[in-house]
């Protein structure tokens, strides 16, 4: 039975009325109709619905009887696993509102984010306690163990409490979500008190075949829009939900194989670093109905040999933290327009606009603005994305061509001006990753004297591949204008990204010119 089960329909209906539009009431109403199910699977067990919403709702009790009450901002700083799902659910049934930290925060990163969100405390793994502790946080910390930690409370000790064992229904809060700070410190996302648009969402469920009963592997992180956004439409199917703790690409493909996961959650660089692997075409993913895509840029090379190695499978979502869902790419689309983000989804409303907000005409590029249900409201820190005629800009430019599909060409921050000529690296970025024996690839400025700014290349070559320079430069040149060429090639063993897979250009190595 698909997503549209008229009975899951009514037990949502009648979840939403208790806990409001939050996670809690998506697993609840799962919980009500498929109790029996497994929801979720990580490294250590596994929890039907039904244990689930126990387990939770105790948690949540525990929660309110240490003496946090509703509105307290609590900071989950976890890696994917089933305890980071049972804290999202308790936080919405306690009334808490949960911040999503990154987990690959150093201290004083996490320090600042923790004083300007206001948290009271911090649900945190126990291999990152230390993390805590150098950050200054003067709040509660609660570990996502069973049991206690030193002089922080376990899991255990906050369902064992005196809490109440019915809770009373809570204020709906949304969740804060963090900007992925690749241009500066993350910013905390609010939706004043509201989740992702409804509409949205129902757009993003009519173009993926999602189906009731499905088995989703997800190693993106949790703390992600795309991996809660998955962890939403599993509950709402009530799917199975396989966690991968932190991406690894055995892990990854040891759990699509072992739990013949129809379903895989990911953001293009896990595709990247998939299709590099060795063992990838010796796995069985025939399983795979989907392969959903997001989070950054998905380049068409990639696309492509994915769909030519593994099968028609792949999705790519366009759209961020800010701005919501906006457009989507079936494999069709990906096929008809190599790189294409997709049309926009149900409920979207898209523009490319010039600098003075006016629309652009079909195959210009220009700033990408979207409008929907699903647009946050300010930053916590105050201030919000610019809005031209109501809609929001997403902060990339792009065009859409003339069947109405995005290409998205870049961040307008990370436009490099050379020689008086502008250049946005992913498409630069795009021609080398092309080449079949690169597997990684960022393209940055860096500063020249007769230019103002030239433009470096850093590439990670595919195992055994004597790829050099010359081919790289070559290849750029025969593709695209000459001042995009490259003048600096740099052969790395990585290139550096966060957690969710964003190149991260202000942290590019030193170039070493023409290698």
């Amino acid at each position: 039975m698909g997503w549209t089960d008229p009975r899951q329909i009514a037990a949502t209906s009648a979840a939403l009325a208790r806990w409001g539009p939050t996670l809690a009431a998506v697993y609840a109403a799962a919980a009500t109709r498929h109790g029996r199910r497994v929801a979720l699977v990580d490294d250590r067990g596994s929890l039907t619905y039904a244990e689930l919403d126990r387990r939770s709702s105790e948690l949540a009790g525990g929660l309110r009887s240490s003496g946090f009450r509703a509105g307290d901002q609590l900071g989950l700083l976890c890696h994917n696993h089933i305890e980071f799902v049972e804290a999202s659910i308790a936080a919405a049934k306690a009334g808490l509102v949960a911040v999503y930290l990154n987990t690959g925060f150093a201290a004083p990163q996490l320090g600042d984010v923790a004083a300007r969100e206001g948290l009271a405390a911090i649900v945190v793994d126990e291999e990152l306690l230390d993390v805590v502790d150098a950050s200054g946080f003067d709040g509660d910390t609660i570990v996502t163990t069973a049991d206690s930690v030193g002089r922080h409370p376990g899991f255990s000790e906050l369902r064992s409490g005196p809490g109440p064992r019915v809770l009373l229904p809570s204020r709906p809060t949304a969740p804060v979500l963090l900007t992925s700070g690749t241009t500066g410190t993350p910013k905390g996302a609010r939706r004043a008190g509201r989740p992702a648009g409804l509409t949205s969402a129902v757009g993003v469920l009519e173009r993926i075949p999602y189906r009731s009963g499905d088995v989703s592997v997800i190693p993106t992180p949790l703390f992600h829009a795309w991996g809660l956004a998955q962890l939403t439409i599993v509950a709402a199917t009530a799917s199975t939900a396989v966690l991968v703790r932190r991406f690894d690409v055995d892990a990854t493909l040891d759990a699509i194989e072992t739990h013949h996961a129809s379903v895989l959650a990911v953001v293009p660089a896990m595709i990247q670093r998939l299709l590099a692997a060795d063992r990838l075409d010796g796995c069985d993913l025939s399983s795979l109905r989907i392969v959903a895509a997001s989070g950054s840029a998905l380049p068409a090379a990639v696309a492509d040999e994915w769909m030519e190695r593994v099968g028609e499978n792949l999705y790519n979502l366009y759209g961020s933290t800010e701005v919501g869902q906006a457009t989507l790419a079936t494999p069709t689309d990906l096929r008809a327009a190599p790189g294409t983000a997709g049309p926009p989804i149900a409920g979207v409303t898209l523009e490319i606009v010039d600098d003075h907000g006016d629309p652009v005409p079909s195959g210009a590029t220009g700033r990408i603005m979207v409008g929907n249900d699903a647009q946050f409201t300010e930053y916590t820190g105050g201030g919000t994305k610019e809005r031209v005629r109501g809609l929001m800009a997403s902060g990339d430019v792009g065009y859409l061509d003339h069947d109405g599909r995005l290409f998205v060409t870049g961040r307008a921050d990370d436009m490099i001006v050379s020689g008086g000529e502008n250049v946005y690296p992913l498409e630069v970025e795009d021609v080398i990753l092309s080449h079949p024996d690169a597997a990684d690839a960022m393209v940055v400025g860096v500063p020249d004297g007769d230019f103002g700014q030239r433009l470096a290349a850093f590439v990670v070559r595919r195992p055994g591949s004597e790829l050099d320079d010359v081919e790289v430069r070559s290849l750029v040149g025969s593709r695209l204008a000459r001042y995009k060429v490259p003048r600096d090639v740099t052969f790395v063993d990585a290139v550096p990204r966060n957690a969710t897979g964003k190149l991260l250009r202000r942290a590019a190595p030193p170039s070493s010119g023409r290698t």
